[in-house]
C-alpha cells in the first residue's frame, strides 16, 4: 500500500508540473484561432487569428490574417499574419517575420527574422526568406531558393529552383531566376531578363530587357547586359556594355568595352 501510494505521489507530482508548465504556455500565447471566422483553401480549413496580448505594433484584440494551424505562426517574438494573408500546410513564420496583404505562404516554406512577404506575393514549397528581405507586389519564390539580407523580389518577378538571391540584390519587373543562380552584392535583374544554370551576377551589374543569361556565365563589376545572350563561361566585368550586337560564349571575356 505504501508503494502504491508513493506512486501515486509521483505521477500526481509528474501531472501538476505538466499543468502548470501548460498554463504558463497558454498564458504567453499571443494570439488564437477563431473558429467562426474560417476560410477553404483546396481541402484545407485556413482560420482567422486574433491577439490575445499587446506584441510589438499588434494590440490585444487585433485581428490578423489566416492560418491553418499553430504550427504555422509562433508564439514568440513579434512575428504577424495580417489582413487577408494565409499561411498553410508545414510552413512556418516565426522571429520578427511579417506576411500581409493577400501573400501566401505554403508547402514547407519559412519567413523568418525580419522579412517581410506582401501584396499577392507567394512563398512555396521549401523556399526561404529571411533576415530583412523584401518579398512583394506578384512576385513567386518557390523550390529550394533563398532570398535573404536585404534582398528584394518584386512586381512580377520569379525566382525558384536552387537560387539565392541575398545582399542588396534586387529581381523585379517579369524576371525569372532559376537554376542554380547567384544574384548577390549590389546586382539587378529586371524587365524581362532571364538568368539561369550556374550563373553567378554580383557587384553593380544589371541584367536587363529581353537579356539571357545562363551556363556558368558571370557578369560583375558595373557591367550591363540588355537584350543579348551571354553563355558558356563567359566573362562580362568592368563597364562592360553588351547591347544589341553581341552573342558571347565559351570562355570569352569582355572587359570595359560596348558592344552596340
Amino acid at each position: 500500500m505504501k508503494e502504491f501510494l508513493n506512486l501515486l505521489d509521483k505521477y500526481f507530482t509528474v501531472f501538476l508540473v505538466w499543468l502548470l508548465n501548460k498554463k504558463e504556455y497558454r498564458i504567453n500565447e499571443k494570439y488564437e484561432l477563431l473558429l467562426d471566422d474560417t476560410i477553404k483553401v483546396g481541402n484545407r480549413t485556413l482560420y482567422r487569428i486574433k491577439a490575445l496580448r499587446d506584441f510589438g505594433i499588434i494590440k490585444k484584440g487585433s485581428l490578423g490574417g489566416y492560418i491553418e494551424s499553430e504550427r504555422n505562426l509562433s508564439h514568440s517574438g513579434n512575428a504577424w499574419v495580417y489582413e487577408n494573408a494565409r499561411v498553410y500546410g508545414e510552413a512556418r513564420v516565426y522571429g520578427d517575420a511579417k506576411v500581409c496583404g493577400n501573400a501566401k505562404v505554403y508547402g514547407d516554406a519559412k519567413v523568418y527574422g525580419g522579412a517581410w512577404v506582401c501584396g499577392n506575393a507567394e512563398i512555396y514549397e521549401n523556399a526561404l526568406i529571411f533576415n530583412n528581405a523584401r518579398v512583394y507586389g506578384e512576385a513567386w519564390v518557390g523550390d529550394n531558393a533563398r532570398v535573404f539580407n536585404n534582398a528584394r523580389v518584386y512586381e512580377n518577378a520569379m525566382v525558384y529552383g536552387e537560387v539565392w538571391v541575398c545582399d542588396n540584390a534586387r529581381v523585379y519587373g517579369d524576371a525569372k531566376v532559376y537554376g542554380d543562380a547567384l544574384i548577390f552584392d549590389n546586382a539587378e535583374v529586371y524587365r524581362n531578363a532571364r538568368v539561369y544554370g550556374e550563373v553567378m551576377v554580383f557587384g553593380w551589374a544589371r541584367i536587363s530587357g529581353n537579356a539571357r543569361v545562363y551556363g556558368e556565365a558571370r557578369v560583375f563589376g558595373s557591367a550591363w547586359v540588355y537584350n543579348k545572350e551571354v553563355y558558356g563561361d563567359t566573362r562580362v566585368s568592368g563597364e562592360a556594355r553588351v547591347l544589341r550586337g553581341l552573342i558571347l560564349m565559351e570562355n570569352n571575356i569582355l572587359i570595359n568595352k560596348k558592344v552596340i
